[in-house]
């Protein structure tokens, strides 16, 4: 009977020393490993819960799996809370790990996975004690801290790639502002925030990772911290990695503990500061992060622009433009900015100009503020929505083509009137640019420019120019759509409208908005809290041949890795 087992890396050794670690006894031992979800519950006594799922397929011609060995953080953990499946059906044996320590070992018996099948393994490990550390955080009062690398194979014996989930859950009694989840470590595949968050039905933040195409091989680390106050203050003891199996190490780690306490001490407070005002500005709600498969097409620039988070300043300015352009408005003053309404509307407005327009026409400074939030915010869910079952990554790529594209045709204009055409027709995708103000500088720095038809709409200064061009540019009269007369649209140097264009963001950040971030972070805590209020999905969380270690110190390395025979 062949025997699966993780076979345990010496990581500290290794990145010290640069070692090439091997396995310590070769097998005839090769499979992949599709799905792997792992959810670590952090109790309210102090203690951790650890809950695997792992799908293994056992490759054709190898040895059956028949034996799992588990690492565990530390040796404080409880033989009798643990319980084991193997498609349902009970682990014949659950014993301390002869090879893995401190671990145990999960005997399959007559389930185990055969040569060319398929079997998914649950492990839940219900009491881990010792395992939370003081964190490093500056807050108002004290935080523990959880970091944790769940299980990981031998990579001479994993094939392919993993769909990885991650979650961990907190102590109840969290306010929404009060948790912090740290950055995923180990070239972790998927996106440093959180892909979801909230609270489960007992009232626990938690928070959960997700990759499509992650590996159990490499040594990811999560963690979060929480005020001490929700755990009896006498288990928050961890200070280092605990009890890294058989080597003694203790001096090591606590040198490095040390070191990384004096750096982080230090560093900490600034980073987290960088990242808060950073998050405040993330306003997509983290299940848009879900990677789902293919391209959602059919979103305006508006909304593309709001699936790659640009500036809320530089979206609704794009709504203005549009508003404007389609002839649903005239702006009557610009500082401050003052709208009329068209009456009757234009039938091809989006919903979200339509909400943008009634927030204009209130002339209390605060409800429309309050409006315009209600228009973004309702623009997110919009998205948010659409994007369902699509991969936000091949979208925004998509979108970046036809923008790229948009400058491509611009810049290949021959003559400054089709340039200035090109550009009218393109506008709205040029702005979904991240670069958009300096490379309309960059476009627009030489020669003349004859501004859009629809200009006149936004500069009351040309519907109060005369008619006739008494020398200087050139100038183009066009009638105005409501019968009442016509006016003439200057031909302006290209540096000056291309500033004027840039002006007209920064007009609205400042004469609308006031506090642009202040602005987005009340959008954010609407659509993307920290936490945001819903119900914990309920995943089974992972399970599995790997070895699961703690650390609690800022800067100390979790050794975590597989090992066998």
């Amino acid at each position: 009977m062949r025997t699966l087992r993780l076979f345990f890396l010496w990581l500290i050794i290794a990145l010290m020393l640069g070692m090439s670690i091997q396995p310590v006894h070769a097998q005839n031992l090769s499979f992949e490993v599709p799905k792997q979800e792992v959810v670590v519950f952090v109790n309210s006594d102090g203690s951790v819960s650890l809950d695997y799922t792992i799908t293994f397929k056992n490759l054709p011609g190898r040895d059956a799996i028949d034996i799992v060995d588990i690492g565990l953080p530390n040796s404080n953990y409880d033989l009798k809370s643990i319980s084991a499946e193997i498609d349902g059906k009970p682990a014949t044996l659950i014993r301390p790990s002869e090879y893995v320590n401190p671990g145990v070992e999960i005997h399959l018996g007559s389930n185990a996975i055969q040569p060319g099948q398929t079997g998914t393994l649950h492990v839940y490990v219900g009491k881990v004690e010792r395992a939370l550390g003081k964190s490093t955080l500056q807050e108002a009062e004290e935080y523990a801290s959880l970091v944790i690398t769940p299980n990981n194979f031998d990579r001479n014996f994993t094939r392919g790639t993993t769909e990885y989930y991650f979650t961990i859950v907190l102590p109840t009694g969290l306010k929404p502002e009060e948790p912090r989840y740290h950055t995923p470590s180990g070239n972790w595949p998927g996106s440093n925030e959180p892909v979801e968050s909230g609270f489960d039905n007992q009232g626990r933040v938690y928070y959960t990772w997700y990759a499509e195409k992650a590996n159990v091989y490499t040594p990811y680390k999560f963690g979060a911290s929480f005020p001490i106050r929700l755990v009896p203050a006498q288990v928050v003891v961890a200070t280092e990695t605990p009890n890294l199996r058989t080597v003694d190490f203790e001096a090591i780690i606590g040198t490095l503990c040390t070191a990384g306490f004096v750096g982080f001490f230090f560093i900490i407070p600034i980073l987290s500061a960088v990242a808060a005002n950073r998050r405040k500005l993330q306003y997509l709600p983290p299940k848009i992060a879900v990677e789902g498969h293919g391209i959602k097409r059919g979103l305006t620039a508006v909304e593309a622009a709001v699936l790659m988070e640009q500036p809320l300043d530089k979206v609704l300015t794009m709504i203005l433009f549009s508003v404007l352009k389609k002839g649903a408005a005239i702006v009557e003053s610009r500082e401050p900015l003052v709208l009329k309404i068209s009456d009757p509307l234009p039938e091809n407005l989006q919903p979200y100009e339509m909400t943008f327009l009634e927030a204009f026409k209130q002339t209390n400074k605060k409800l429309k503020e309050a409006k315009l939030q209600d228009t973004v915010i309702g623009l997110i869910k919009s998205v948010s929505e659409k994007m369902k079952g699509f991969s936000r990554k091949e979208t925004i790529d998509y979108y970046k083509t036809i923008m790229e594209k948009a400058w491509q045709q611009v810049a290949a204009a021959e003559t400054p009137e089709v340039k200035s055409d090109v550009y009218e027709q393109v506008m709205d995708w040029t702005m979904v640019d991240r670069r958009w103000d300096d490379r309309t500088r960059e476009v627009f720095q030489s020669g003349p420019v004859r501004v859009p038809t629809w200009w006149w709409r936004y500069d009351p200064v040309i519907r109060s120019a005369p008619s006739t061009s008494g020398g200087g540019m050139a100038k183009t009269t066009i009638p105005t759509p409501t019968g009442g007369g016509s006016v003439t649209l200057p031909k302006l140097p290209g540096s000056d409208f291309a500033a004027s264009m840039v002006k007209g963001v920064q007009s609205f950040s400042s004469g609308v908005l006031g506090n642009v971030n202040t602005f987005t972070e009340r959008i954010t805590n609407k659509t993307n809290p920290p936490p945001k209020p819903s119900s914990y999905s309920g995943r089974s969380g992972g399970g599995g041949g790997g070895c699961a270690c703690a650390c609690a110190c800022a800067g100390c390395a979790c050794a975590c890795a597989g090992g066998g025979r």
